[in-house]
């Protein structure tokens, strides 16, 4: 078979190359074609055999042609050769500089037999010249001898085990298990060469090697940082913990220590081993590297993080003293068997999952094997949370190798056992292909290469011989898919067996365990979270099956809002409520944006979650656009179904119903498609204004029926104050207004004033009525002589006033008066006599600029609520609203008459207007510009956090949470939205220092 063709069919790729070299192995190459052609990379083999050829020929003639022979005439050694050759370029480059090395994949129990680790440890341990038989082993090689020498030794060993791996499909757990077991032969080899060259000062301390993460789970890679924590004791009993005055111990036991992380890391002419890590210790880098047991018990009980326990999980003594070893692992193992108890546990558990995909280059993040989502990461960390939990009850969930750990969960009920299947299916691929990565170069990487060849290589080695990239590809995006949607269950899945009745003889999660896994994922009251989950899926109808379905998705969605409790009642409380209707659950089933816009609204905000119990067909809206309504568009609205009502009080129920509806759109808009704050302001005016006319029209028509008028006896108009006026409403801010008419033709002034103020009082009751929706407080105090003056006034009325009584402060507020409901005619008359006093020509005189601060200076000193901190309380406190607000209105009162642009009732298009004119330097008009969006977004927050409004950054934790997440920041990071907060409040409160006050 000569045809370069007839290669390329066989699997190689460069066909004339093959047939070539094929030639050139002589009378062995025709009975190896198909082993070469078998292996990961058929050109590859072949290229790594004609230079082990050249290799043996050149430590002796002809031994290249006699191994040739052998291997041919053996099948098993040419299956294991060619395999590793196929499959490892750094396994090649050894087998070439140590050729007698072919021999070890001669050994025919290969295939079958796994050597022991005390077999491992004896023959690393000889390789440098120890007696693997003695208390403390010491080197008996010279330094560099024995060093290479363990380089050496560990490959060979390596290769050994590579070619049972690739020849021989060895389970991704057993060839774990057996590099663990070498690596812990290679660091008692390389602490026999550390206390050679300490010498005599090696016999002053005891020191034993703990190993940790995968090496000590007994499931280590190919090639990777073995983890590690040194534990010391003087060797002399009853010594002082340094082993003297003069530390002998300690200086002996961390010279013991790096040695030992040096001799495997260092670069020789026999290449490195792998880095050894000792950053899970005590402080990790900036802590001692060795302790005593004593030391380490300090520490663990006073200041060890969740995350150190669950590191604590894997602990296991590898090298050096064992007997110190054990008695390290005794004395931690109850603290980590009892540390979901720590206070703080359930806030670390969801820190460290948020860990689970951070630090991931952008360009690796969808070819990570490791930490990508759907990764190895995901089905590890969830094993350990849930032996964490469950483990203080359960011992037979102790293991460290997670494929181990998850059968025993299985097992247990603590695992679905279908899911528990088709996890470790999964994991066990992932670790398959990673290994196979790993051991082309013997280079430490978690990415799956993007090259054709690469892929092919891979594919190949794990079994896909046709068509090996794209097979590789699908199967591997299978799995990580598998892993991402096993992962969202796996917490939550056997929850619902525990309170739901369902068939099957599969183990249950007991209650107790139900419990204890919901307090650890977040939920305050783990049992009033088991009785909703009972109430939701009890039963054997349709609804509970989707429910069923849904649930395990939800549950972890919840658990990562500020308020997993709420989260789930309030879900329990809306499927109540809609779980007859068709489109309910099906829609939450099949449109999963649905389903996560709900559980982050109802896990985030008690506003929107009232809303929606009093709305449930809202969750429609979850699937809509959530951008805010125009004022026609809802007045539209309003005004059909006022024309179909029978009663004033229904039409304005028909009202307000369309205004609940539209402020539940505003608030999801704002918690889940991060609706910017001014048109938040915006879109909550703009559907008062409709709000306003809608019910304006029912109360006229209702006063005059009940006057028994063929016509209104007066033309009636609303002009919007403050925040309303200034279209910067927030959640739960009153609109603030003043009434104006004028006397129909032929009507008597003292008539029509009293039309007018029964059509105004019909208005404020008709809004105040009980209801199922949030009332909309219409507050007249703003109008002339406050509470004591007249509801209503003619514009002649309001003309004579301002004429002739008006002070300062009045002036100021119809800054942001806006006529936006009523009779058209009315509000531009109203305006045209409003404008030349709010914005006089020459502007206010310079006694009125005193008032004005004098007014301000009162108003910080006793507006204050008692108890309430300046520093962040949001309206009043330090560079918060009222001070940004009161300084534009300043600069607006001062130059306005001058300066066009300063005339509107808006505070932002104000600022940028007067930094354009220059009357506030721009940078100045930037900081206050800031300031006033990121409070005004913290109050709407607060308000949508609480469900009512609060003027105060909240202290409770859990509150202030909430509110930095709906502001956009990432779970766990509220104190940095304070310190932000508070930063960006201080500046702004220096420019008001200087614009407002010099």
């Amino acid at each position: 078979m000569t045809s370069p063709g007839s290669f390329v069919r066989k699997g190689f790729v460069d066909g004339a190359a093959a047939a070539q070299g094929v030639e050139r192995l002589g009378d062995a190459g025709a009975p190896l074609v198909d082993t070469l052609a078998a292996s990961a990379d058929p050109d590859a083999a072949l290229g790594g055999l004609l230079r082990l050829v050249e290799a043996l020929d050149g430590q002796e003639e002809g031994a290249g042609r006699r191994m040739l022979a052998e291997v041919a005439d053996d099948e098993g050694t040419a299956m294991r050769l060619c395999s590793v050759l196929g499959a490892s370029v750094a396994l090649t480059h050894h087998l070439v500089r140590h050729p007698e090395h072919w021999r070890e994949l001669t050994d025919p129990t290969l295939g079958s037999t796994r050597t022991a680790a005390y077999a491992v440890r004896e023959a690393m341990l000889a390789a440098v010249g120890a007696d693997p038989h003695a208390e403390e082993p010491v080197a008996g090689l010279p330094d560099a001898e024995a060093v290479d020498a363990l380089r050496v030794e560990y490959r060979r060993i390596l290769l050994r085990l590579a070619s049972r791996d690739l020849a021989h499909h060895l389970s991704v757990d057993d060839a774990a298990a057996e590099l663990s077991d070498l690596a812990a032969a290679t660091l008692d080899a390389a602490l026999a060469i550390a206390r050679s060259r300490l010498g005599e000062s090696a016999r002053t301390a005891r020191l034993a090697v703990i190993a940790m993460g995968k090496c000590g789970g007994h499931e280590l890679n190919y090639i990777s940082d073995v983890d590690v924590v040194f534990v010391y004791e003087p060797a002399s009993d009853g010594g002082p913990e340094g082993g003297g005055a003069d530390g002998t111990a300690l200086r002996a036991a961390t010279q013991m220590a790096s040695h030992l992380m040096r001799i495997c890391s260092d670069h020789t002419r026999e290449g490195t081993i792998w880095p050894v890590d000792a950053n899970l210790r005590p402080e990790g880098s900036q802590g001692p590297l060795v302790r005593t047991l004593a030391s380490h018990r300090g520490y663990y009980e006073k200041w060890a993080k969740t995350w150190e326990f669950q590191a604590l999980l894997k602990a296991r003594p590898v090298a050096g003293d064992r007997d110190l070893g054990r008695r390290y692992c005794e004395m931690v193992a109850p603290m980590v068997w009892s540390a979901a108890e720590r206070e703080g546990f359930v806030g670390d558990v969801q820190a460290m999952r948020r860990r689970v995909l951070e630090h991931i280059p952008a360009h690796e993040a969808e070819r990570q094997l490791k930490l990508g989502s759907g990764g190895l990461r995901d089905v590890e960390f969830a094993v350990q949370l849930l032996q964490l939990v469950h483990g203080r009850s359960d011992p037979s969930l102790r293991e460290g190798a997670t494929l181990s750990a998850l059968a025993r969960l299985t097992a247990g009920g603590y695992v679905g056992r279908e899911d528990g299947e088709r996890l470790h299916e999964a994991y066990s691929f992932l670790r398959a292909l990673e290994h196979r990565i790993q051991l082309h170069q013997l280079r430490r990487t978690h990415v799956l290469p993007d090259d054709e060849a690469s892929l092919r290589r891979l594919g190949r080695s794990l079994g896909f011989l046709s068509e090996p990239a794209a097979a590789l590809d699908k199967q591997w995006r299978y799995h990580r898919r598998e892993v991402r949607r096993l992962h969202e269950k796996l917490f939550y899945r056997p929850l619902l067996g525990a309170v739901a009745k369902l068939p099957g003889s599969e183990a249950r999660l007991s209650l107790e365990a139900a419990e204890a896994r919901l307090s650890a994922l977040g939920y305050a009251d783990p049992r009033a979270a088991l009785r909703h989950l009972e109430a939701l899926t009890s039963g054997v109808s349709r609804t509970s099956d989707i429910q069923r379905t849904l649930l395990p998705v939800l549950l972890e969605w919840f658990a990562d809002s500020p308020d997993p409790d709420a989260g789930l009642f309030g879900f329990r409380r809306i499927s109540e409520s809609l779980g007859r209707t068709p489109w309910y659950l099906t829609m939450l089933r099949d449109e999963g944006q649905v389903a996560q816009r709900l559980a982050l609204v109802l896990g985030t905000s008690r506003y929107a979650t009232d809303l929606l119990e009093r709305e449930p067909q809202g969750v429609k809206m979850l699937g809509e656009s959530l951008v805010p309504l125009s004022a026609e568009a809802a007045l539209a609205e309003m005004q059909a179904l006022v024309e179909r009502a029978e009663t004033p009080e229904s039409a304005v129920a028909a009202v307000r119903a369309v205004r609940r509806r539209e402020l539940l759109r505003i608030a999801c808009g704002e918690l889940v498609a991060g609706t910017d704050v001014a048109l938040v302001g915006q879109g909550l005016s703009r559907l008062t204004d409709a709000t306003l006319q809608a019910t304006l029209a029912v109360a006229t028509e209702s006063v005059r029926r009940h006057r028994g008028l063929e016509a209104p006896a007066s033309r009636i108009a609303v002009i919007a104050m403050g925040r309303y006026g200034g279209f910067e409403l927030s959640y739960g801010s009153d609109a603030d207004v003043m009434f104006v008419h004028e006397p129909a033709p032929g009507v008597e002034p003292q008539a029509a004033s009293s039309f007018a103020t029964a059509v105004v009082g019909e208005v404020r009751r008709l809004l105040s009525l009980p209801a199922s929706d949030p009332p909309l407080e219409v507050d007249p105090d703003l109008r002339p002589e406050g509470k004591n003056g007249p509801m209503v006034r003619t514009v002649e009325s309001y003309a004579a006033y301002y004429a002739k009584w008006s002070h300062v402060w009045e002036f100021q507020a119809l800054l942001r008066a806006d006529a936006v409901a009523g009779d058209e005619d009315l509000r531009r008359r109203f305006t045209e006599l409003v404008d030349p006093i709010r914005f006089p020509a020459d502007g206010i005189s310079e006694s009125d600029v005193v008032e004005v601060r004098r007014i301000k200076a009162r108003v910080d000193d006793e507006r204050l609520p008692r108890g309430a901190d300046r520093q962040t309380h949001l309206k009043l406190g330090r560079g918060g609203l009222a001070d940004v607000e009161w300084t534009v209105q300043l600069l607006q009162m001062r130059h306005a008459g001058r300066v066009e642009g300063l005339r509107t009732p808006q505070t932002l298009p104000a600022l940028r207007a007067a930094a354009e004119a220059g009357l506030i330097a721009e940078d100045d008009a930037a900081t206050l510009a800031e300031a006033w969006r990121l409070v005004s977004r913290v109050r709407n927050a607060v308000t949508l956090v609480r469900g009512k409004p609060f003027d105060q950054l909240p202290r409770d934790a859990r509150e202030r949470a909430a509110v930095a997440q709906v502001l956009g920041y990432p779970q766990g990071a509220s104190d940095q939205m304070v310190n932000d907060y508070l930063r960006t409040t201080r500046r702004a409160h220096a420019v008001v220092e200087h614009v407002f006050w010099e």
